[in-house]
């Protein structure tokens, strides 16, 4: 019979996890600066793939993150709130990631699609209130939260993201 380890965290969320999984979490905070960077770790160590919801996308840093995470061979697909991302700062921010082979899809089948969350490998969920947006890395007060090697939790968040992929729409549109 499995041995089974009880983290505070999960023992929050109502469940215990096998004992071979060392599961973590971080937080950090904005506009300290420890928000932003925890973003970009994440992002920065994906090996298989990476799934993002986004309310706003527009940080040219993060951006960049997922470019070079796709240059070094990363599955790389990412949904944004189409009315939220009309403006000049977005639209060159979709276009530099799209134009660098990032998939990326809008989505208006909401009246806002607020969602901010990266999915790293299947394993681990980036969340919080930090929006993809300079403001949220430099004045906004902002949270993100990084929980990895929970499985209960990252597969809720795939099923959530998978099912705002298949309502939004392929950017550019062709």
């Amino acid at each position: 019979m499995a041995k089974f380890r009880c983290v505070a965290v999960a023992l929050l969320l109502g469940f215990c996890l096998p004992s071979h999984a060392e599961p973590s979490v971080q937080v950090g905070f904005s506009p300290e600066g420890s928000a932003r960077q925890l973003v970009l770790e994440t992002i920065g160590s994906a090996q298989h793939s990476i799934q993002m919801l986004a309310y706003a996308f527009q940080a040219p840093d993060i951006m960049q993150a997922l470019v070079d995470a796709k240059n070094r061979g990363v599955q790389v697909r990412v949904v944004v709130d189409k009315q939220r991302n009309q403006g000049k700062t977005s639209k060159h921010a979709m276009d530099f990631v799209t134009r660098h082979g990032v998939e990326l899809r809008t989505n208006d089948h909401f009246h806002i699609h607020h969602d901010k969350l990266v999915i790293v490998d299947e394993n681990t969920v980036e969340t919080g209130s930090f929006n993809f947006a300079a403001s949220a890395e430099t004045v906004n007060s902002e949270n993100v939260i990084v929980v990895r090697d929970m499985p209960q939790v990252s597969s809720q968040y795939l099923a959530h993201w998978q099912s705002r992929w298949d309502s939004g729409q392929t950017y550019p549109p062709r």
